[in-house]
């Protein structure tokens, strides 16, 4: 068996750290507040920023959906010669109205998704302003009308 090495420590030394030259060890009260402060600071100029990028991008999903639900309610329309009843809604897009033998679906994967804030997306046919049908989100305050994020989505 090999003998161990001796270890040689100096004064005031631990073995997690050598001494300071000072002799005292550690952060001090007024060292730890600047940090506390200068991660404060940071936080404050970039979480803003990165909320206004989620917001966006719950925008942007909705914009897609939408867009899926129109081509979904074109593909429909191809198939049954009309756009759904406001009473048969987007689950027409996923089972067989009734009676309807020209249906040729489903025309979605899966279920009518919900919007990124959790709600269903509306359906009104006939639409406004003279159109056939409308989709919309009612955003994130998801009542209608809003400014900004709580605005309406409409497709």
């Amino acid at each position: 068996m090999k003998p161990r090495a001796a270890t040689v420590r100096q004064p005031g030394a631990t073995l997690w750290s050598p001494a300071s030259p000072s002799g005292k060890e550690g952060f001090t009260l007024i060292e730890l507040l600047v940090v506390i402060l200068i991660i404060g600071l940071l936080t404050a100029v970039v979480a803003p920023r990165f909320l206004g990028q989620v917001s966006k991008s719950e925008v942007t999903a909705t914009r897609a959906q939408l867009d899926a639900l129109d081509k979904a309610l074109q593909s429909y329309r191809i198939d049954v010669g009309r756009f759904p009843t406001e009473a048969q809604g987007l689950r027409a897009l996923i089972t067989a109205p009734q009676g309807d033998g020209r249906w040729r679906g489903p025309y979605l994967q899966g279920e009518v998704p919900l919007d990124p804030w959790g709600s269903a997306y509306q359906y009104r046919s006939p639409g406004s302003n003279g159109r056939e049908y409308e989709v919309l989100s009612l955003g994130r305050d998801r009542s209608p009308g809003g400014n900004g994020d709580d605005a309406d989505i409409v497709k």
